[in-house]
């Protein structure tokens, strides 16, 4: 039963990983009509909105009381909300790095988190094995091939992937904690309603919000709002309950993969020579954390030759 639990959830990351992969394409095309923080603040609507008929569906089978039903909804709410901040600031960082990146290399940059969630760990009192520290080294040797320009600085958009990776790092150790305590669908809604209030206040704070802009950019938002938003984060949620946070994230860095081929497929973006070597490393990086662990394979080498 562990096992099937594990690859139901394994099944469901990934496919949350493809979602978002594309959603890559998705959001960099819609930049051509709106503003970041607009983009996001509908495409958030729109994910939540999406759900509500769901979490009504799922309330009326469970059988629960209104009083209940408004105690799970309550104990969302609370982690909602501190989950929902950092959506906001890394999927904002997100979005305007876009405006200064291709869609490829910024999905390979925000994949930085599956090598930042173990050193994170550290100060959860987690052990930090050898093999994330080699996937740390390769992943930032890849880092420099794919972003840095000859006068080695880091790009624009790159800079703010980069740092919205911290911040999805943050979230998913968030989401592994507070999805195992309360409602994953009503958890996935607040989050999502707190990201679209903050990113509405954002954007009539700093952009022009034109209707225009949104009706040009209408197949992006649905894309990006109902699939990324509404059915992806839910995924995640729901997959998240029976895997290890760095087991997700290994699985959710995937998602680099489909937005490189999303990218070449959609929008002719084509990364050179050195950025595909950068790509590799970035790659291996993040799968050798997720390997057995190098340091136990010759603790039993040794063990063997020994007797």
């Amino acid at each position: 039963m562990k096992q099937q639990a594990q690859l139901k959830s394994s099944l469901l990351l990934i496919l949350a990983a493809f979602i978002w992969g594309f959603a890559f394409v998705a959001q960099r095309q819609g930049m051509e009509h709106t503003g970041p923080f607009t983009f996001n603040a509908v495409r958030f609507v729109l994910g939540a909105v999406s759900l509500l008929p769901l979490i009504w569906i799922m309330d009326r089978k469970s059988g629960q009381t209104k009083a209940q039903l408004r105690g799970s909804f309550k104990s969302a709410s609370i982690y909602g909300v501190c989950t929902g901040l950092i959506l906001f600031i890394g999927a904002s960082l997100q979005q305007i790095g876009l405006m200064y990146t291709t869609a490829g290399k910024a999905a390979f940059v925000t994949g930085l988190y599956i090598v930042i969630v173990p050193f994170f760990g550290l100060f959860l009192k987690q052990r930090l094995g050898v093999n994330s520290g080699i996937g740390a080294v390769l992943a930032v040797i890849g880092l420099y091939l794919l972003c840095m320009t000859n006068d080695l600085t880091l790009g624009k958009g790159d800079l703010y992937e980069l740092v919205g990776a911290l911040f999805w790092s943050v979230h998913i150790l968030m989401i592994d904690r507070f999805s195992r305590r309360t409602d994953g669908l009503k958890l996935s809604l607040v989050q999502i309603m707190t990201c679209s209030v903050l990113s509405f206040i954002a954007a009539f704070s700093t952009e022009k919000v034109e209707l225009s802009g949104l009706s040009d950019a209408l197949i992006p938002l649905l894309y990006g709002g109902i699939c990324s938003v509404g059915i992806a984060y839910t995924l995640q949620i729901v997959g998240q309950k029976n895997a290890h946070p760095t087991q997700a994230a290994i699985i959710l860095s995937l998602e680099t993969v489909f937005a490189a081929i999303g990218g070449y497929l959609l929008l002719d973006e084509v990364l050179g020579v050195r950025a595909g070597i950068g790509c590799m490393f970035m790659l291996v990086g993040m799968i050798v954390p997720q390997l057995p662990p190098l340091r136990r394979r010759v603790n039993t080498t040794i063990g063997k030759r020994s007797a």
